[in-house]
């Protein structure tokens, strides 16, 4: 594989009359004191080579304010890989933004209290983003910014982490917590009518909705995954490998599962396995570098990771096949569970953060010379 330059994010320099730069100066100053929602900013990506690897990093979003992308599991970049949405504190609090991917470019999508950033996720259309704002779920129209309430947590109950739209995007699931137990709720995003999936005497989080399949993936802790039908029936435990659970997410096509398993003996290295819930088998796909986040392309051929390692903080590939890791560039994050590194949906791109600049900012590297293009599903 050879290393490759990128073409920045700006324009070709063009000639301006003094009056025009004038104009433009005034226009972007109007532009930067502008917030609210629909409110534009202009772009602010910076580009350097890393000094680990010498290839390009596109740094997407200013350091001295907080940028946050979504969960893992949760939609972030459009099918067409023109935009994506994120959360940024630029207006004081944590609001929804969308940025232009090739310009860079942002504009404001909300102005809510209580946003929570690892909520945030584009509908399967891309026409809606969904997320909770305090103890509201609401779904927002991309185009117009219009806002609907679709369901409010009942006194008494408390939201646990954790939310997502299943492939049809019909319904979104999330948890609710009272006294020692939970429940699994699913909401309908048209009508808003919320049911009870499940229920357990301990503390649901982070369920995804299994593609292809009327099933629910979720988690108890780092101790044990969970797979339950989505009418509540065959609610039963994953038997997965012994040790932690770092990370877990559907395959595309429904079929199996990977997840980040951090062996009981903290000596081992952290691996990355699959199961196999109909056959109910697991194995592993690689062990890795001390990874504590990772992702996978659309095929899960290709994986990128976080390394752990406090001498090799840095972001990687690792082909499936050869089980090889990659070093893409150095991320130097506080916490590498922050990095969450994860593909472009056809697999041409690779999103991270890091607070190496200062606060958390998002992160790009283009890979089109050492990844190839996959279905963007």
């Amino acid at each position: 594989m050879r290393y490759c330059y990128h073409r920045t994010y700006m324009g070709s320099v063009r000639r301006l009359s003094r009056r025009s730069l004038l104009v433009s100066a005034l226009a972007a100053t109007r532009l930067a004191g502008q917030t609210g929602k629909g409110a534009q900013f202009p772009a602010e990506s910076r580009r350097y080579e890393d000094p680990a690897t010498e290839l390009t990093v596109f740094r997407l979003t200013d350091p001295s304010y907080t940028s946050l992308l979504p969960a893992a599991y949760n939609r972030a970049i459009a099918r067409n890989d023109g935009w994506m949405v994120y959360s940024c504190d630029r207006t004081g609090s944590q609001q929804i933004f969308r940025m232009d991917l090739k310009t860079a470019q942002i504009r404001q999508l909300t102005d809510v209290e209580g946003l929570d950033p690892a909520s945030v996720t584009l509908t399967p259309d891309n026409r809606s983003v969904c997320f909770f704002a305090g103890r509201t779920l609401l779904v927002m129209a991309v185009g117009n910014l219009r806002e609907r309430q679709i369901y409010t947590v009942a006194e008494g109950w408390e939201r646990l982490p954790g939310l997502s739209v299943g492939p049809d995007g019909t319904h979104a699931t999330f948890c609710e917590s009272r006294g020692g137990g939970s429940r699994l709720r699913m909401v309908s995003l048209g009508q808003g009518m919320a049911s009870t999936v499940v229920e357990a005497p301990f503390a649901m989080a982070d369920p995804i909705a299994r593609p292809m399949r009327a099933q629910i993936l979720y988690r108890q802790g780092e101790e044990a995954l969970w797979l339950v039908n989505s009418d509540g029936q065959q609610n039963r435990k994953l038997k997965v490998a012994p040790g932690g659970i770092r990370q877990a997410d559907w395959a595309p096509d429904g079929k199996t599962l990977l997840y980040l398993n951090i062996p009981e003996d903290r000596r081992e290295l952290s691996a990355i396995r699959e199961h196999t819930p109909d056959s109910n088998t697991d194995k592993l796909v690689a062990k890795t570098s001390q990874f504590a986040s990772f992702h996978f392309n659309h095929d899960t051929s290709v994986f990128v990771g976080a390394s752990r390692n406090v001498g090799s903080p840095y972001v990687l590939l690792m082909l499936r096949v050869t089980r090889r890791e990659l070093t893409l560039c150095e991320h130097k994050a506080s916490r590498a569970e922050l990095v969450a590194p994860r593909f472009s949906p056809d697999s041409q791109r690779v999103y991270f953060q890091s607070d190496r600049h200062g606060k958390p900012a998002i992160y790009d590297m283009h890979l089109e010379k050492l990844v190839e293009k996959t279905d963007e599903g």
